[in-house]
């Protein structure tokens, strides 16, 4: 018996009993319907509505304090795919004499290519703390051409158009640094006609995989545990979008794509901006590998120049390490050589990786029915 129940007179513990019962019930009905609020985008702004202002400062603030953690940009300078791909697009894309936007600058290290690479001024964006370290860094390195500004790039005004806009807003899911909106906003503001967006031209993946054997973490009503059936479960299952996302960085995870991998997306931020996405992406697969789906890998690509680019798939040979990959969970079926896969991806807003809803339809092949 609990101290609280010892305390209280006998004749009044059942009433005790009944108003534990009744507002353990009553909590776990909010925190139900809470979710299953949340789990619908358009209803959860109409129950408790916030303006795309209260969401990009809510976003910009964990922006700040994440990136003024030395540990995230000891992870972005480590990572030796990114850097060369960075160092050979500015080389080839800063000439003599450019004014250049570096937008997001961390440690100034772009900032500071683009210095070297001849660029006559740098204006070098950030609103984390970190900006401190990197004008730290510019004048123990002798870069004199560099303004570090402390704001949000939306708040950022010239007197003059640039010619070339550095970034690297690039989140794991593509778009999930508000890339888009950031650059877009920049371009039209404050890029010269015909000047360059570095990178600018991005492939979003969404492939079927199968997992290693050995990896495999099922759904816990899916689980096999001798002796005892988890099955009950399903019908709990959880309304947080956030369970049905994996992400990783493990190389050694996926064991193979069930079919040939085909861009599900393709932008270049010369001409993107938020109202050119689309709203919903039919990705088909038709099955090369035989397997158990086990969830959909996301991942991007990068492109400067036809021989340049940078991939994070969770196979490619030298991924960029530091980002992750995501997996968008799945029921697991197997599915055998010619059968098809269409995934059905439906977006509120690409920034939010929330409003991402999915589903599949397979097509069985004749010869598996």
């Amino acid at each position: 018996m609990s101290n609280a129940l010892r305390r209280v007179s006998p004749l009044l513990r059942p009433l005790q009993r009944l108003s534990i019962r009744t507002f353990s019930a009553l909590r776990r009905l909010l925190n139900r319907s809470g979710h299953w609020i949340d789990d619908r985008p358009r209803l959860a702004r109409w129950v408790y509505p916030r303006e795309d202002a209260d969401l990009a400062a809510d976003y910009g603030a964990f922006n700040g304090q994440m990136f003024a953690d030395f540990h995230e940009h000891e992870r972005m300078l480590s990572d030796r795919p990114r850097m060369a791909f960075y160092r050979a697009a500015i080389t080839r894309h800063v000439h003599a004499g450019d004014h250049v936007i570096d937008l997001g600058t961390g440690t100034g290290i772009l900032a500071a290519l683009a210095s070297r690479a001849g660029a006559g001024e740098v204006h070098a964006l950030d609103h984390s703390e970190i900006l401190d370290h990197a004008r730290t860094l510019a004048q123990a390195n002798g870069i004199t051409n560099i303004t570090f500004v402390s704001t949000h790039s939306t708040a950022f005004t010239l007197d003059r158009r640039v010619d070339v806009i550095l970034h690297e807003q690039m989140g794991d899911c593509l778009f999930d640094e508000a890339m888009v909106t950031n650059v877009s906003d920049l371009r039209k503001r404050l890029l010269k006609p015909g000047g360059r967006i570095v990178p600018s031209c991005f492939d979003l993946f969404c492939e079927p995989i199968q997992i290693r054997d050995e990896r495999v973490v099922p759904f816990l009503w899916d689980l096999d545990v001798p002796g005892y059936d988890y099955s009950s479960l399903e019908r709990s299952r959880p309304q947080d979008p956030r369970y049905y996302r994996l992400c990783s960085t493990d190389r050694n995870l996926v064991a193979h794509y069930l079919g040939e991998t085909a861009p599900a997306l393709s932008i270049d931020l010369h001409t993107a901006d938020d109202s050119t996405l689309p709203s919903e992406l039919r990705v088909v697969r038709t099955v090369t590998r035989p397997g158990r789906l086990d969830g959909y890998a996301v991942y991007f690509r990068a492109r400067v120049d036809d021989d340049l680019s940078l991939d994070t798939g969770p196979l490619s040979p030298g991924r960029a390490p530091h980002w992750g990959f995501r997996i968008l969970r799945t029921d697991t079926r197997q599915l055998a050589l010619g059968d098809r896969l269409e995934l059905h991806l439906r977006v509120e807003r690409w920034s939010d990786l929330d409003t991402w809803r999915w589903s599949t339809d397979v097509t069985r092949a004749a010869c598996s029915v």
